[in-house]
């Protein structure tokens, strides 16, 4: 009875917090408008979520490629079918490994740091200042954060599709031998622009969204505690990683 007991009030408290990040996206919508006449905080949160974050994704997306390039050529010339390498490579890269690889490793980066940032200025009373002051914290600090994390996630899903499928194509055309025109005329005859890039673009859209709720979220009602920040902060990537993982699945489900 206990441990029903229990369940009830996690599914309970679970619920609550959904509608309090539901309510918390709102607020951000609403004022996000308004937020956009300070254009160069969002050009600069932009640079630091988007353009900092660009080494991890480039390296990361580069060493993907490599792996999939010879596991794939490994498998496939067991069949005779080493030809479709790069069909097989693009589409495993746009449908899925390149959003959800790019947004687990974004808010390792990225997701942290948003979090880490708003929960600094809870914890120095900055947030309650500008609340005396009368100036909306969401509008001035969560909103340009938010916006930037969700147009900079798919811009970075791009760059790491392309980086990945170089490195297939080092590892596969340069190392083990596979004929570079049969690479690519295999994969430009397979990929179709709306279905597989774009719907991958739209994936990395939606987890940008998520990722960048849920650090705002947390950093925004963390502790005032240097304790609290770091709760707050490991929170935003556990929390981060299973909803990229549960609405890839739900996202992969409704498009095919």
């Amino acid at each position: 009875m206990t441990a029903l007991k229990d369940l009830f009030s996690s599914l309970l408290d679970f619920i609550q917090r959904l509608g309090a990040m539901g309510s918390f996206l709102m607020r951000i919508l609403r004022v996000l408008p308004g937020s956009l006449r300070r254009f160069d905080m969002h050009l600069r949160q932009l640079w630091f979520i988007g353009a900092m974050s660009l080494t991890i994704i480039i390296i990361s997306g580069l060493f993907v490629g490599l792996v999939l390039g010879l596991q794939f050529y490994s498998a496939l010339n067991q069949f005779g079918a080493s030809g479709a390498l790069g069909t097989l490579t693009a589409l495993s890269l746009y449908r899925e490994l390149s959003p959800v690889v790019a947004a687990l490793l974004f808010s390792g980066r990225a997701g942290t740091a948003i979090t880490a940032e708003i929960g600094l200025m809870r914890s120095t009373q900055q947030i309650e200042a500008m609340e005396m002051m009368a100036v909306d914290p969401i509008r001035h600090v969560v909103a340009p954060r938010f916006l930037a994390a969700t147009i900079a996630l798919p811009l970075l899903c791009v760059v790491f599709s392309a980086l990945a499928i170089m490195g297939a194509h080092w590892s596969a055309v340069l190392w083990l031998g596979l004929d570079n025109g049969t690479y690519w005329s295999s994969m430009v005859g397979s990929v179709d622009l709306v279905d597989d890039l774009l719907a991958g673009v739209f994936k990395a859209l939606v987890f940008g969204v998520l990722v960048a709720l849920i650090a705002a979220y947390q950093g925004y009602h963390a502790k005032p505690t240097g304790e609290g920040v770091a709760y707050a902060t490991t929170r935003t990537v556990i929390h981060s990683a299973i909803a990229i993982l549960a609405f890839d699945f739900v996202l992969t489900a409704f498009m095919m």
